[in-house]
């Protein structure tokens, strides 16, 4: 093992290391001094990791390619140097480690092996936005990228309809108008969202409004769709005791595309243990016709 500022780096370990995911200085002591001592450090991108490195002048340890292409064909590789002795470090090219990046499979296999794990805690992206949303943060729910096809991703929101935790997204440049269209078209246009581009950068900024409101604000200035995104959006909130559930009201549509407005209250009543009441008040309010 080896000592270093009263910290340990041992044998046989795979450290887990959160590196910055913008500005430099947000890196900690311990991650620098481990990453000084390893004897060889996984890396998602060794050429992005290599500017890291040579910026606090950390040359002798040995860089190793591990990204999504490759993980399941290299994680055995790094399991024997582990097993041989050899500390490693994880890092991905901004960020936690396995949060929407590289590295699951290589930490799973080493729990399943007996292998030493040591997480060093740092920058993380959707932590950071969530932190300054202004957005409940005692319950959240972390989604990560959305699917890039429409059907997928809007599949995807569906099922997240009534998650009444605040829900947490990556999102890129090419398809955060396309997400928050499906947003407005799936939560509503009144749902609140919160995007965060380009945190702890130059160019930080940190907006929040309704979704159909903060998609006509980004589409004002191209830069709005420019670089790292974080959306944070308000979870599904009941509005009244008399509030009916999502799959109510689709088996509700459903019938009345069949049956009157009444028979179809009646059968989702039945089903789903709502009110008829209810039901008809919806669908007055919605101007449905026999």
């Amino acid at each position: 093992m080896h000592q270093y500022n009263e910290q340990i780096v041992f044998t046989s370990t795979l450290y887990v290391i959160a590196t910055p995911i913008g500005n430099l200085g947000d890196i900690t002591h311990r991650a620098l001094g481990v990453l000084n001592h390893v004897d060889l450090i996984a890396a998602e991108d060794t050429r992005h990791t290599g500017l890291l490195l040579k910026h606090f002048n950390i040359k002798a340890t040995r860089l190793f390619a591990l990204h999504d292409n490759n993980e399941n064909q290299k994680t055995g590789v790094l399991l024997e140097k582990l097993k041989n002795g050899q500390s490693i470090a994880l890092v991905s090219d901004a960020g936690t480690p396995l949060i929407s990046d590289p590295g699951y499979h290589l930490v799973r296999s080493c729990r399943e092996e007996g292998i030493r794990v040591v997480p060093l805690p740092g920058a993380c992206a959707a932590i950071a936005a969530l932190s300054a949303s202004g957005i409940a943060s005692d319950r959240f729910c972390y989604e990560g990228f959305l699917p890039s096809k429409a059907p997928s991703r809007q599949n995807a929101l569906k099922a997240l309809i009534e998650e009444k935790r605040t829900l947490i997204f990556y999102e890129s440049p090419h398809r955060i108008l396309d997400s928050l269209q499906d947003m407005a078209s799936i939560f509503g246009e009144e749902r609140y969202v919160v995007l965060a581009r380009e945190l702890t950068k130059t160019w930080e900024s940190i907006y929040g409004a309704p979704v159909q409101q903060l998609l006509n604000w980004i589409k004002e200035d191209k830069n709005r769709h420019r670089g790292e995104m974080v959306l944070i959006m308000e979870g599904h909130r009941i509005k009244s005791d008399n509030s009916l559930p999502h799959a109510a009201l689709e088996t509700f549509r459903l019938l009345h595309s069949e049956l009157s407005i009444k028979k179809s209250a009646a059968l989702t009543s039945k089903i789903h243990h709502v009110k008829k009441n209810a039901l008809y008040r919806y669908a007055l309010d919605n101007n449905w016709q026999d």
